[in-house]
């Protein structure tokens, strides 16, 4: 697989082309990670004062990894998401290239989002000393 490389229409044009050769339930899963991706960027500014906590956000009996992705990533607003990019990745690909049950890599998924929150509080109560 080539890699994309630069920007501009180009890069869009090759985007769009592969986009468009994918199954629906691909195509899903690269604008899922494309939203990851756009949202990395944009984490929440944190409060020194006191930490953010997570929304509520019950995790539904039926849920596909994507939609676990988006659920967790409204539910943990405050993270930083390029900090758990690769993390999340591996699992992606565990999941769609390697053929690993929904429910496993969610349950890593979970397990991932928890632990860096409990660094964020972490941090955030360094910030307070």
């Amino acid at each position: 697989m080539s890699r994309i490389q630069g920007g501009g229409r180009a890069g869009e044009r090759r985007l769009v082309k592969r986009y468009r050769s994918l199954e629906p339930a691909d195509q899903d899963t690269l604008l899922a990670f494309g939203e990851f991706l756009a949202s990395r960027g944009t984490a929440h500014a944190q409060q020194a004062s006191a930490p953010l906590e997570p929304t509520p956000m019950p995790r539904p009996q039926e849920e596909s990894v994507v939609g676990a992705i988006k659920r967790l990533s409204r539910k943990f607003y405050m993270l930083d998401r390029s900090a758990m990019l690769n993390d999340t990745s591996a699992l992606m690909g565990a999941h769609v290239l390697q053929g690993r049950p929904a429910g496993e890599v969610i349950d890593e998924l979970e397990e991932l989002f928890a632990r860096h929150y409990a660094e964020y509080r972490a941090e955030q109560a360094r910030k307070q000393v």
